[in-house]
């Protein structure tokens, strides 16, 4: 589908090149000679990206992308300021507005078509990503792992899962379970390297794809940093003792110690995957055993024969 721009300039010369422009490159363009225009269309016509000339009659350019940006239902959407100044105040004034980017004119027509491209990506990846911890959630996840079978490069993609989570969430409430969760990435932010990918599937799990040379120790200082700061979340009394402790559905007390991580490391060097599908099975397979195992543990497959569903 293509995506859909809306040019706001008040001068007829320049909104006709800025459209041809973008009409060459295939996207849907609409027209706005003004700002209020440019406010009805937007409300109407929901546009993928707007580009704004910042000098119009009132509103302006800066008054429309402050509106935009103090609607809840817009204020995500991307803006590029157009302006004919060079003013390096009147720039980081949109910017500050919440402005996305800016071209000059009179524009390079490769320039607007790259900024107006990076734009709309740079949003995406943004909308995909985990709203708690910022990292690249499931698409790019699957796309990236894709990515890599298809270059045919060995690959090892440790899937990350914090043990006994839920009790904890339920004793300590959603928000320090959300703390908890934030510093796990933060643990794994803190292990990215060249070529390694960081993403949060949702929830307690995350992924790290890195290479087989480096996963022995990546998992190795995950855990030991994680069995370290984890403890930080826990009320002092609960440390001393090991375990927290709650009463099931069925009136009967349990008990599940500090959180542990358990981390399935799954890797291409001795068999050949054809999908993300295929990684996430062997995943889930070692992680039925980790979860039999006390402690935090990591597992790498090393099996040597060939993939096969069950």
């Amino acid at each position: 589908m293509k995506k859909k721009v809306l040019v706001a300039d008040d001068s007829m010369f320049f909104r006709t090149q800025l459209c041809r422009v973008l009409r060459g490159a295939d996207y849907d363009v609409l027209e706005a000679g003004n700002g209020h225009d440019c406010l009805e269309m937007v409300d109407r016509e929901l546009p993928d990206i707007v580009l704004l000339d910042i000098v119009m009659p009132p509103p302006d350019g800066f008054d429309v992308c402050r509106i935009l940006r103090d609607r809840e239902k817009h204020n995500l959407m991307p803006i590029i300021l157009v302006t004919s100044s060079e003013n390096l105040e009147e720039k980081l004034m949109g910017l500050e507005l919440g402005a996305d980017d800016y071209i000059t004119k009179p524009f390079n027509e490769r320039e607007l078509l790259s900024r107006v491209r990076n734009t709309l990506r740079r949003v995406a990846r943004n909308r995909a990503a985990n709203p708690l911890t910022g990292l690249p959630g499931n698409v790019e996840i699957k796309a990236e792992i894709n990515r890599r079978i298809a270059l045919g490069r060995k690959f090892a993609v440790v899937y990350v899962d914090i043990d006994n989570f839920k009790p904890f969430n339920d004793i300590y409430g959603f928000l320090r379970g959300d703390m908890a969760i934030k510093l796990t990435a933060e643990i794994i932010w803190a292990l990215r390297g060249e070529d390694t990918f960081l993403g949060h599937i949702g929830g307690d799990d995350f992924v790290i794809i890195t290479s087989p040379q480096r996963v022995t120790a990546v998992c190795e200082e995950c855990i030991r940093q994680f069995d370290e700061k984890i403890r930080l979340m826990y009320d002092q009394e609960h440390v001393e003792q090991g375990y927290i402790s709650t009463v099931n559905r069925r009136g009967e007390p349990e008990i599940f110690p500090i959180s542990t991580l358990s981390l399935s490391v799954v890797t291409n060097e001795y068999r050949t995957f054809s999908s993300e599908l295929e990684v996430a099975d062997v995943a889930s397979e070692l992680k039925h055993k980790l979860k039999q195992m006390p402690g935090s543990n990591y597992l790498i497959d090393q099996r040597k024969e060939p993939f096969e569903v069950a």
